[in-house]
Formats: C-alpha cells, sequence, structure tokens
C-alpha cells in the first residue's frame, strides 16, 4: 500500500485560521513550515477523512478524486469531514471523465451520516445522490472493500459522538493503523487486533501536544501517550522490527517547530509527519 499523510495539522491548522502568535507568523513567512487539515489517502482510491482541505491537497498534489472509491470517516468534524464538497460530483459540476467510479463508499459513524444528509440536502439532485453508499460503522467491526480489510476500533474524542480508529490491510499483507484524533484510550481494545490477526506495518499517531508532557487531555494526545501505545502494540506482537512509527496532527499551541521534531525522531525512532509525506508498507 503507498499511503500519503496529505495533512498533518490539527483543526485550526499551521498557520491557525485566526492566530497572529509567533509559529502561525513564521509559517506565514515559510511554506515549509506550513501544516493543512488531516487527510490520509491510500492507493489513489481510498481516503481516510475528507477535510475543507481536501481540494487543496487534490490540487497541491495533482490527485484525482474521480477514481476516489472508499472513504473512511474518522468522526464528523469539519476539519475531518467537509461533506459540503460532496455534492460537486455529479450534475454541472463534474464531467464525469472514463476514470470516475460509479460509487464512493463512506463508512461513518450515525453522527457521520446525519453530517452528510443535512450538508448535502439543500444542493446534491438525486442522480448525484444515487453515486453514493452509505455505511454506518460500529466500533469492533470488520468491513471488505474491494481488496481491502478495515477493522475499527473506539476513539475517545468526542462525547457527542463514537469517534473511529481504523486499520487497514491489502489482500491479507501488512496493515496500516491509524490512531487519531483520540485522547488516551483502553489499551485492551488492541486485543481486537491479535484476535482478527492483523500486523501493523505502519502506525500514526495523534501526537496534538507534540513532546509536552505537561498536557493531558481526554481528545488528543502527545508523544508520551503514543509511546505507551506503541509498548502495548510491542507486547501484543502486533508489529515487526521494520514498522514505521510516524506522529502527526499537529497543533500550533505545541510549537511543532523542525528542531523539535528532528529531535523526537532521533531520540524516539519516530517519523514526524509532514505535509506530502509518503511511505509503502
Amino acid at each position: 500500500m503507498k499511503i500519503r499523510f496529505l495533512g498533518t495539522a490539527a483543526a485550526e491548522g499551521i498557520p491557525a485560521v485566526f492566530c497572529n502568535c509567533e509559529v502561525c507568523e513564521a509559517a506565514r513567512r515559510d511554506k515549509a513550515l506550513r501544516r493543512s487539515r488531516s487527510q490520509v489517502y491510500i492507493d489513489d482510491v481510498m481516503s481516510v477523512d475528507f477535510p475543507s482541505d481536501a481540494y487543496m491537497h487534490a490540487v497541491e498534489h495533482g490527485l484525482d478524486y474521480s477514481g476516489l472509491k472508499y472513504l473512511l470517516v474518522t468522526h464528523s468534524h469539519m476539519d475531518h469531514f467537509y461533506a459540503h464538497d460532496f455534492c460537486l460530483r455529479g450534475s454541472k459540476y463534474s464531467r464525469n471523465s472514463k476514470f470516475l467510479e460509479k460509487t464512493l463508499t463512506v463508512l461513518g459513524n450515525s453522527e457521520v451520516m446525519d453530517v452528510f444528509d443535512e450538508c448535502t440536502r439543500r444542493e446534491m439532485d438525486e442522480e448525484t445522490a444515487s453515486g453514493f453508499e452509505l455505511v454506518r460503522i460500529e466500533p469492533f467491526g470488520e468491513y471488505v472493500l474491494g481488496p481491502y480489510r478495515v477493522l475499527t476500533l473506539p476513539a475517545v474524542h468526542s462525547p457527542r459522538e463514537q469517534c473511529m480508529l481504523f486499520y487497514v490491510e491489502k489482500d491479507g499483507g501488512r496493515g496500516y493503523l491509524h490512531l487519531y484524533d483520540t485522547g488516551p484510550f483502553d489499551l485492551k481494545n488492541l486485543d481486537f487486533l491479535v484476535e482478527k490477526g492483523a500486523v501493523v506495518g505502519a502506525v500514526a499517531f495523534d501526537c496534538t501536544f507534540v513532546a509536552d508532557k505537561s498536557k493531558n487531555a481526554a481528545r488528543h494526545m502527545g508523544l508520551p501517550d503514543d509511546l505507551l501505545i506503541r509498548d502495548a502494540l510491542a507486547e501484543r506482537g502486533l508489529f515487526a522490527a521494520d514498522t514505521k512509527f510516524i506522529v502527526t496532527h499537529f497543533s500550533h499551541n505545541s510549537a511543532p517547530s523542525a528542531k523539535i521534531l528532528a529531535q523526537m525522531e532521533c531520540d524516539y525512532g519516530v517519523i514526524a509527519a509532514y505535509d506530502g509525506l509518503t511511505i509503502e508498507i
């Protein structure tokens, strides 16, 4: 699988939309410091989340979303699910090319389904709507999408909805484990991956708080939390010697400078994601 990290910031982006702190001002001056909202793209046919920055990601990285077949949605917050754009998948907005997938399958919780309906009901015509298959998912589920197997785990992020974590594997090979947006969760949840025979080739951790040990919240994590989960994965034999450990979803509030992230990579054997990072497993 080819996995591309198109966006690696928390909800506000870097620079944050309405912020003029030192970190955000520096990012406005230097393109290399900028980060957009979270989206992970797999094999050019699957996306984990579809934020308000998805259009910019397509332009920046030369993507053609007409080939998108599967969308996994972690939760309904707009930095992860901007459903208004799906009105543009048909009618006069999209002159169907020969590459356009007839159906886009969207997996998400009940709140995601409600947000899709609310955001599209005013502008989406019946023909465009017929191109979507909406699949309501639950934690500890197993879903088959063509050559992909998707396992779901519960995230700890919002009291208003059951947010999701995903494990994705292709053709029975090693998989990608997507662990954000979430705060620290019950490590026993990982036993589900063991039961299902998962072998993790790459894992992406929520690292909103970067290396700041003083911050601990119910909705997100930092490096200390990530390392605890990595230890739990190791105890369960869920990864191999060459498994890639990626930290991402950085907030400007924790000042994810190049120097700090490089030190984390050196000290802890992780990969600090940046917009456009591509890995293969």
